[in-house]
């Protein structure tokens, strides 16, 4: 697989993300239980990220990493994630989606335009990270001395984290500032204690002004995870090592996550991924250095312990966890993504293979011997089970067309000052795929109808004993041997008087002519 497939890969990974990403955060201002639907905006945010990384696209990297601080703030409980952060955090996304489609179109790097157009964004996202609880404090916390305290390198005495880490000759040369780095540390904790190592440092004649010859130990005290603190390194990481150890008080939730990871086979490194006792990149370079030993190396597991990035009794309970989910033998849904072209190329050879199959059994009446009706008549019944399989694998369900209208209704009736909602039922009806491309527009055409001239204004509607939120509503079923897509709302219903009147004034009725109310509603 070459460059380009990759990366076409990240862009088609990237766009479903963004779709969960907006799907999430049309729902979790009305979550009365939020933090399943933040953590779902933070991954698609991190997995974002962290994948343009690979591909050197700093604006999406630089822009997602901003995205990515406030929703780290939120699941900390440090911000609340109320409508106008919704709003923002949506408009965010629609940036994102734009810098994926300029990265789709072949340009690496966004033009100023698109650049620009982020800036506000941006600002909006700094004006949240600002007002969040102990802002103010954390970003003193670098500068007041008599905060920060010195510790022994390699100390651990205290339930902080423990930072370890070391910057290459390189660092300045590349542009880049190593103290940036540590005071960056500030804005997501505390820095209670600091040691600068000297140990790389060579005699005075053969110094080189340009080369960086520092290291620092680090006691680090904050509620983000280690991801986090990883991330704050991720423009520096070819230019140097970080060990990051977890406070104590951090074991026992480790075990707990350990326990709770879903029950699929894993290998250890990623089971310690994924509960957070490492980082991807700590993971990484431990497989570097297995890969790189002789014949009979030691396990993936001992090389992490032995490296400091994890305590020996987390490596235990994954490996526990690891032999507990390999007895269950949980079989894993797999699914596999196949090129439009590909299916269409694969059912117009069922059809001929249909007509072939017809020819056969002709054949076979005319000649009229026994085991040739026998084996046409074999062939039939599996050539109709070909063409029903091959059919059903152009079948999609409508309820991700359905879900797409969250975003119009919450856009427009944001727009016009309406409170309405949608609501979707018959989600796992299942049409042909061209079909539900083709009801997209029209659908939308019909939604936007219920919204404008459906549902009321909220005081008409409190008005008539209504709940303030109206509710537009999208349901597909199956009748006889149809599919049936209904767009209903809870509004005023249709206006007779005002639809007569229109009818008139485009000459499609004369004036005086006495119609009925099914006449005039079919107008």
């Amino acid at each position: 697989m070459n460059l380009d497939q990759v990366l076409q890969i990240f862009i088609v990974e990237s766009r479903e993300l963004l779709e969960e990403m907006e799907n999430a955060l049309l729902g979790v201002a009305q979550a009365e239980e939020q933090g399943e639907l933040v953590n779902a905006i933070f991954r698609a945010a991190h997995t974002i990220k962290g994948s343009a990384g690979m591909f050197g696209l700093d604006q999406v990297v630089e822009f997602t990493h901003v995205v990515e601080s406030v929703l780290d703030l939120v699941r900390a409980g440090q911000l609340e994630i109320g409508e106008p952060m919704v709003v923002l955090l949506l408009s965010c996304r629609d940036h994102m989606a734009a810098l994926v489609d300029s990265v789709a179109s072949g340009q690496m790097e966004a033009d100023a335009e698109l650049l620009q157009k982020g800036a506000p964004l941006t600002a909006q996202l700094s004006d949240y990270l600002d007002q969040a609880p102990g802002a103010a404090e954390r970003a003193l916390a670098v500068t007041q001395a008599d905060t920060v305290h010195r510790i022994e390198a390699g100390g651990d005495e205290h339930d902080h984290w423990h930072i370890s880490l070391r910057f290459g000759p390189d660092v300045l040369r590349n542009g880049m500032d190593p103290l940036s780095f540590v005071r960056y540390l500030s804005q997501i904790g505390t820095i209670v204690g600091i040691v600068t190592l000297v140990d790389a440092l060579p005699e005075a004649a053969l110094m080189d002004a340009e080369s960086c010859y520092l290291g620092f130990e680090i006691a680090f005290k904050s509620d983000v995870d280690k991801t986090a603190i990883d991330n704050v390194f991720e423009f520096v990481r070819d230019d140097c090592s970080v060990r990051i150890l977890a406070p104590h008080s951090r074991i026992s939730e480790y075990l707990i996550l350990i326990q709770e990871l879903p029950e699929e086979n894993a290998r250890l490194g990623d089971m310690l991924v994924r509960c957070g006792s490492i980082t991807a990149q700590e993971l990484a370079t431990a497989l570097t250095t297995q890969s790189a030993t002789a014949p009979g190396a030691p396990l993936i597991g001992t090389i992490l312990v032995e490296q400091g990035t994890v305590r020996p009794v987390v490596v235990e309970a994954a490996l526990a966890r690891q032999k507990q989910v390999s007895e269950l033998k949980v079989q894993e849904n797999r699914s596999i993504r196949v090129d439009a072209d590909k299916l269409d190329h694969l059912i117009n050879l069922v059809g001929e293979l249909i007509i072939a199959g017809a020819s056969a059994n002709l054949i076979a009446r005319r000649t009229r011997l026994p085991e040739l009706l026998e084996c046409t008549s074999t062939l039939s019944g599996l050539v109709e089970e070909v063409r029903d399989s091959a059919l059903q694998l152009r079948m999609v369900k409508i309820g991700a067309t359905f879900n797409r209208f969250q975003r119009v209704v919450h856009d427009v009736s944001r727009e016009i000052g309406k409170d309405i909602g949608l609501a979707v039922s018959g989600e796992d009806t299942e049409l042909d795929k061209t079909v539900v491309e083709k009801i997209a527009d029209p659908l939308t055409h019909l939604v936007r109808n219920a919204i404008d001239h459906g549902i009321e204004a909220a005081e008409l509607r409190a008005a008539r004993g209504k709940p303030a939120q109206g509710t537009v509503t999208l349901n597909a079923y199956h009748d006889s041997g149809s599919i049936v897509i209904e767009v209903s709302d809870d509004g005023g219903g249709l206006k007779r008087e005002r639809i007569l009147a229109k009818a008139i004034e485009r000459g499609l009725v004369e004036p005086g002519r006495s119609l009925s109310d099914k006449e005039i509603y079919g107008l």
